[in-house]
């Protein structure tokens, strides 16, 4: 295992567009569920402690107590990686999914992945069996030595289909909504082999599809589920230069709370850019130590748009709140889960508040 950096690139800009041929409108699963926005699962800060089946179920080390290891609460001593005094599975160094250390076996076994079904990225749908006959998805398919997620994502959204699936870490398959409600879903683990173009990416497994959703990764959208997750361009790839994209967040008139799970900024000097899709209005920003913003309504729907710079990955998980909010100040026990950093408006503030912006 190669210690891997994650860095990434946020800087938005709202212009309203289209939905692309081929995108859905939203996750067909809830974000606000998933524990991991990451495709392998290095932001995971859950507390599963034990091994998956195929290491046996067996209880995670401590991880002030695997000095002897690459990797302990000793090597990270600013938390980045998530280790501590604790034995939850982590993933530091950029694996294909969470791990941890276990007691030394016979065979000089001393760590295993962890199975963690709330762990995977929203628009992943899960590991599916793929007998052949018929095909777990029915659309067009191919192969590439070269493979990764998202360029089996971009042959079926070129394609106009819903959904795209991964297997044998070389093969793409390409289909629809109604092939995953005939699907029969197999053990997350399953789906546990290396991308033949990345080795930090999972691209299903032997007779074993990982299915996701086109949308994650496009260059554009209309948005108008009550909640969803708007990645940077070629998520889980990095996010490249000199990119034109725009997501349109509506319908018009909503308020929205917009959450940043996964922010890096790749330069200092990138910025977050909101602008009202009616008016093209550039909305007022407010540098803070939180990741989440509240938009109040507007005349027009949002839209997220194209980085100025080139840099790595992102991703915002937006809904609609039932009410309005105000970050919470750092420390403040309220600031947990994926609407963290925020408190119900005062009504005296609530009259005069227009949007507010957080950014990192």
């Amino acid at each position: 295992m190669e210690t891997r950096t994650l860095r990434g690139l946020l800087a938005l800009l709202f212009l309203p567009l289209p939905a692309p041929r081929g995108a859905s409108a939203g996750s067909l699963q809830s974000p606000g569920l998933s524990e991991c926005f990451q495709v392998n699962g290095a932001d995971y800060r859950g507390h599963q402690n034990r091994t998956g089946p195929r290491g046996a179920g067996r209880p995670c080390l401590f991880w002030d107590q695997t000095q002897q290891h690459s990797y302990s609460s000793a090597s990270d001593p600013q938390g980045r990686w998530g280790l501590g005094a604790h034995n939850f599975c982590r993933n530091p160094d950029g694996d294909v999914q969470p791990w941890c250390y276990v007691a030394e076996t016979e065979e000089g076994i001393y760590w295993r992945y962890c199975d963690i079904p709330t762990c995977h990225m929203p628009g992943y749908l899960g590991c599916f069996v793929d007998s052949g006959a018929p095909p777990a998805l029915s659309g067009p398919s191919g192969t590439s030595t070269k493979l990764t997620v998202q360029v089996c994502l971009r042959f079926c959204r070129l394609k106009g289909y819903q959904l795209a699936g991964v297997e044998a870490g070389y093969a793409c398959f390409c289909g629809s909504e109604s092939d995953l409600a005939r699907g029969r879903p197999a053990p997350a683990t399953d789906c546990d082999q290396i991308c033949f173009g990345h080795p930090g990416q999972l691209c299903g497994g032997d007779g074993r599809l990982g299915i996701y959703e086109v949308s994650v990764g496009s260059c554009q959208g209309n948005w108008t589920a009550p909640q969803g997750v708007i990645y940077s361009p070629d998520f889980p790839d990095e996010y490249g230069p000199d990119r034109n994209c725009s997501w349109a967040l509506g319908p018009p008139g909503a308020s929205l709370e917009l959450t940043f799970r996964l922010f890096e900024l790749a330069d200092p000097r990138d910025r977050l850019e909101l602008r009202d899709a009616a008016s093209g209005r550039l909305l007022p920003d407010v540098c803070s130590l939180s990741r989440s913003c509240v938009l109040a309504p507007g005349k027009g729907p949002l839209a997220v748009g194209p980085s100025r710079r080139p840099g790595k990955s992102w991703a915002v998980w937006y809904r609609r709140p039932r009410g309005v909010a105000l970050p919470c100040p750092p420390g403040d026990p309220q600031a947990e889960g994926p609407a963290a950093g925020y408190r119900p408006l005062s009504g005296s503030n609530q009259t005069s508040l227009r949007s507010l912006i957080s950014a990192l």
